[in-house]
C-alpha cells in the first residue's frame, strides 16, 4: 500500500514539469514531508475548459483530498478507507471502475514511505518497524497513478461553491524485486511518455493502461522514526538515517 508520502514541489515547478495548461490552485499548499490520508494534495488531470465546452481536454493542476469518495456515496467518510486502489482489480471494483474509465490523475510526489518490521520487538512484544523513504534515483518527480471523483454534497445549496468535493486515490501494484523485502506493494508509477495516454479522458480505461514502470528507477533508504507520527513534518523526515546519527 501507499499510506504516506512527501510532496515539496510548488505549483510553478509542477506546471513546468507536467506541461500544465491551466492551474486551478487558489492558494499553494505548504511543502509537506508527511502527506497522510485526508490531507489536500496536488493532482494533474485533463478536463474540458468548461462543462459546455466542445474544446479538447486541457491539462490542469488541482488540489484534491486524498481518500476517494465515489459519486454514489451517501457518507463522505468512506474516503478515509479508500486511499489505495489495487491495479489488478481497479477496472472491476464498483468504487473505482467509473473513475478508472474517465477520471485518471497523476499525483506528484518526491517519494513515499514504507515500514519494514525488524527483528527487534517493543515492550508489547511486537516487531519494531523501521521507516524507509523510496524515491526516484535521479531525484526527479515520482508520478503516481491516481483516480479522482467529484462528490456532490447533498447538504449544501446549489450556489454553495463548496458543494462539490474533489477526492483521489493512489493506484498500487506489486513491488519490484529490489523493494519487495520492504513491502509487497508500491504505487503504480506512470512514465513520462505515457502521461498523456493515462490522463486523456477520451482514452478508454482498460487494462492496457496499467503498465508498471521499468524496474530499477527507485532507491530506498532508512529514515528517522519521526515520520511515524503524522504530526511531525519537515525535510528532516527524508534525511538518510546514517546522516542523522
Amino acid at each position: 500500500m501507499c499510506g504516506r508520502y512527501a510532496s515539496s514541489r510548488q505549483p510553478d515547478d509542477l506546471i513546468e514539469e507536467f506541461e500544465v495548461v491551466e492551474s486551478r490552485v487558489a492558494a499553494p499548499l505548504a511543502a509537506d514531508y508527511n502527506v497522510a490520508p485526508t490531507k489536500e494534495v496536488y493532482a494533474i488531470v485533463e478536463r474540458p475548459p468548461s462543462r459546455e465546452s466542445e474544446e479538447p481536454p486541457q491539462r490542469q493542476l488541482r488540489v484534491l483530498t486524498w481518500g476517494l469518495v465515489p459519486s454514489w456515496a451517501k457518507d463522505p467518510s468512506i474516503g478515509n478507507r479508500m486511499i489505495n486502489a489495487r491495479m489488478e482489480t481497479v477496472a472491476e471494483k464498483p468504487a473505482y471502475r467509473k473513475a478508472f474509465a474517465t477520471r485518471r490523475a497523476l499525483l506528484p510526489a518526491d517519494g513515499y514511505f514504507e515500514w519494514y518490521p525488524t527483528s527487534l520487538t517493543n515492550a508489547k512484544g511486537k516487531p519494531v518497524k523501521q521507516p524507509f523513504f523510496i524515491r526516484p534515483r535521479d531525484g526527479g518527480v515520482l508520478a503516481m497513478a491516481g483516480l479522482y471523483e467529484i462528490w456532490r454534497d447533498p447538504t449544501k445549496a446549489e450556489d454553495d461553491p463548496d458543494r462539490f468535493r474533489w477526492t483521489c486515490t493512489v493506484l498500487t501494484t506489486e513491488a519490484e524485486d529490489s523493494l519487495g523485502h520492504i513491502h509487497d506493494r508500491m504505487p503504480l508509477m506512470v512514465e513520462r511518455d505515457r502521461w498523456h495516454e493515462w490522463l486523456d479522458p477520451t482514452t478508454p480505461g482498460d487494462t492496457s493502461l496499467l503498465v508498471p514502470a521499468a524496474p530499477g528507477r527507485l532507491e530506498a533508504y532508512a529514515v528517522p522514526t519521526l515520520v511515524s507520527n503524522v504530526r511531525n513534518n519537515g525535510p528532516e523526515l527524508v534525511v538518510p538515517l546514517e546522516a542523522t546519527s
